[in-house]
């Protein structure tokens, strides 16, 4: 199988700017990425929101080796 090369990489680019404008690319590209993120976590076995949710656990918890006053 060829691999993709910069011509092909340029060819790709230009199509998609013509099929879909320079507005709504970048929000096609962002939800390009929004989801090969997310089949990357379902692959792992992450959950973006158990992440979400242990990081706002481990702010909101004070430390626990400080001294009481």
């Amino acid at each position: 199988m060829p691999s993709i090369g910069p011509l092909e990489l340029g060819v790709v680019l230009i199509i998609a700017l013509l099929v879909l404008g320079p507005k709504k690319l970048p929000d096609a590209g962002r939800a390009l990425g929004d989801g090969i993120r997310q089949f990357k976590d379902s692959v792992n076995g992450h959950s973006r929101d158990e992440n979400q949710t242990e990081l706002r656990a481990a702010a909101s918890d004070p430390p626990k080796n400080e001294a009481r006053r």
